[in-house]
């Protein structure tokens, strides 16, 4: 299949970054766009409230670590000599997973690569699985990078 646009999520992590590596690797293969996406969790407002004074400053500080993470993503995209765009996307309450599937089906994706992060047993039930809810409710196809340690890409 020749996929013409292409949504990998991005955080930083050795997962989501390797997860990027194919699908610059697909994107030129089959000359598809990259849309690089980062979700800005807006639901850390609400965590220890009474710590944090002046939200203003704390969603500014969370927008621009999500903006330097897709600086970076943009960065690699462009030395692959992929066509590309990067967005933000917020998480205002909403599962991470929705917000994903909700942006492949507005953009118009017709593929996600994404990372896992190797949480297994009591850790995956403890904290979820932003793959697994992606791989459960996507209407595209949905490919899966393990990092695990000690992989040399």
């Amino acid at each position: 299949m020749i996929y013409r646009k292409i949504m990998v999520p991005v955080d930083d992590s050795k997962a989501s970054l390797r997860a990027l590596d194919e699908a610059c690797e697909l994107a030129a293969s089959s000359d598809a766009e990259v849309l690089a996406v980062h979700v800005v969790d807006l639901t850390q407002f609400n965590w220890g409230a009474a710590e944090f004074t002046n939200h203003t400053a704390m969603r500014e500080a969370i927008e621009n670590m999500g903006a330097e993470v897709l600086a970076n993503a943009s960065q690699k995209l462009n030395e692959s000599g992929v066509r590309h765009e990067t967005k933000i996307l917020e998480n205002g309450g909403d599962k991470i997973a929705d917000v994903i599937v909700d942006e492949v089906v507005a953009s118009h994706c017709d593929l996600i690569v994404m990372g896992t992060h190797g949480f297994s047993g009591l850790m995956n039930l403890l904290m979820g699985s932003v793959a697994e809810g992606v791989l459960r409710q996507a209407t595209v196809p949905v490919l899966l990078i393990r990092y695990q340690d000690g992989d040399n890409k």
